[in-house]
């Protein structure tokens, strides 16, 4: 039964390998994505991490900030 399954006519090894290479190429492409990320967020905090009270009060009255505010809270759900 199982050998059935991976065998598959003959064409078990294609399938199963394309199904390999399909969650390789995912998981590289997540791995780079979420390093890159990173990266950004650090470079963003070394520019904008010091402000003063006056300029925190000017960016949270700007409209980006409250959609990434919106995207933060969202995506720590």
């Amino acid at each position: 039964m199982i050998s059935e399954l991976f065998f598959m006519n003959g064409y078990g090894y294609y399938v199963l390998s394309s199904f390999l290479f399909t969650l390789f190429c995912f998981l590289g492409l997540y791995i780079i994505t979420k390093s890159q990320l990173t990266k950004e967020k650090n470079k963003f905090i070394v520019k904008f991490g010091e402000l003063n009270s006056e300029q925190v009060k000017e960016a949270k009255k700007q409209k980006i900030y409250k959609e990434i505010i919106a995207t933060e809270t969202f995506s720590k759900i």
